[in-house]
């Protein structure tokens, strides 16, 4: 941990590791977490765990949170921070992928803030691996982006750097949209916070995975389902509120790196285009926005990149990788 930084208000767990479905490099640990109106809630902690001949654990690591209607399964990410001698874990919060229970709503919150239990037990279980004093980045993805940087907002000394890639930092339209439609959204809210709204994706994104020359990606199509999981009025909202905090302004005392893809393509049609491009949020939004995180933020274009940069065409995947490298360089662990 971080000196100067307040204790975790949450205790590791130390339940069994077990084998995880991505194959016997990786492990899991349910985390338990409080209970919710819906019932039993538990998070899930990923560790990449490869034979490796040192005794000694590192004293670095990586969490990684996932976005909306996503799990973890991107093990190249995995292997990179391994190459960078850090220990690589990843959570799927509660109600997504590992985590998500029948009697549950997919995905469901009303705060971007109920989150912290899974991110404060999965942090003070990395510790208890690792050390009261080893350093830990948070990597965030899209709305996994979003609730990471409103954490270390809210908790600063605790993070070394903050890896953003494709961060969700503002509702698709800009903030007009967002003032616009918030009062309307909120009344809906208030009444039937669950109620699904209309579900707009056409399956293109996930068209953009599966069809690349390098034969595409595998995941879990109930943890990852096309179309999404459906957005409700109540997690909208917590969504909005989260907008709302960003675009008043944060100062996250970490170094960030926020990743991009250099352009995006909003279309009803599909275009042989959008297999290089962000087909989910407005690229130009997020670099508008990534400037008033703190401030140290460092922005990286990738060309021909997708939404989640990670799963992007080899070209623009390993120039992703290579930002990371040389921000590391630069900030990173210091």
């Amino acid at each position: 941990m971080v000196a100067g930084a307040r204790k975790p208000r949450f205790r590791p767990q130390r339940g069994r590791w077990t084998e995880d479905v991505l194959g016997p490099d990786y492990r899991q640990l349910t985390l338990q977490l409080t209970p919710d109106d819906e019932g039993e809630v538990v998070a899930t902690l990923v560790r990449y765990d490869p034979p490796s001949e040192e005794a000694v654990r590192p004293a670095r690591a990586v969490l990684y949170v996932h976005g909306w209607s996503d799990y973890f399964f991107q093990t190249e990410l995995a292997e990179y921070w391994h190459g960078q001698g850090a220990a690589f874990y990843a959570v799927d919060l509660r109600k997504y992928g590992r985590s998500l229970r029948p009697h549950q709503t997919p995905g469901y919150m009303e705060h971007l803030s109920e989150y912290d239990e899974d991110l404060e037990t999965a942090l003070a279980t990395i510790h208890a691996e690792l050390g009261a004093h080893a350093s830990i980045m948070l990597l965030g993805h899209s709305t996994g982006g979003l609730t990471g940087v409103l954490w270390a907002n809210r908790n600063p000394g605790r993070l070394r750097g903050l890896v953003l890639n494709s961060p969700w930092l503002e509702l698709q339209g800009s903030s007009t949209v967002r003032t616009v439609s918030a009062p309307a959204i909120r009344q809906l809210a208030r009444f039937q916070p669950k109620a699904p709204l209309p579900n707009i994706d056409a399956g293109y994104y996930a068209r953009t995975l599966r069809d690349l020359e390098s034969g595409g990606w595998e995941f879990n199509p109930e943890w990852r389902p096309v179309p999404s999981f459906p957005v409700r009025a109540g997690w909208l909202r917590g969504i909005i509120e989260g907008h709302a905090t960003v675009a008043a302004g944060l100062s996250v005392s970490c170094p960030i790196i926020v990743l991009t893809s250099d352009r995006t393509i909003i279309s009803p049609r599909w275009s042989e285009d959008m297999r290089q491009a962000d087909i989910v949020l407005d690229v130009e939004l997020l670099a508008r926005r990534a400037p008033h995180l703190g401030p140290v933020v460092t922005i990286a274009r990738i060309a021909g990149g997708i939404h989640d940069l990670t799963l992007s065409g080899p070209a623009p995947r390993a120039h992703f990788y290579r930002e990371i490298t040389r921000w590391l360089a630069g900030y990173g662990w210091s």
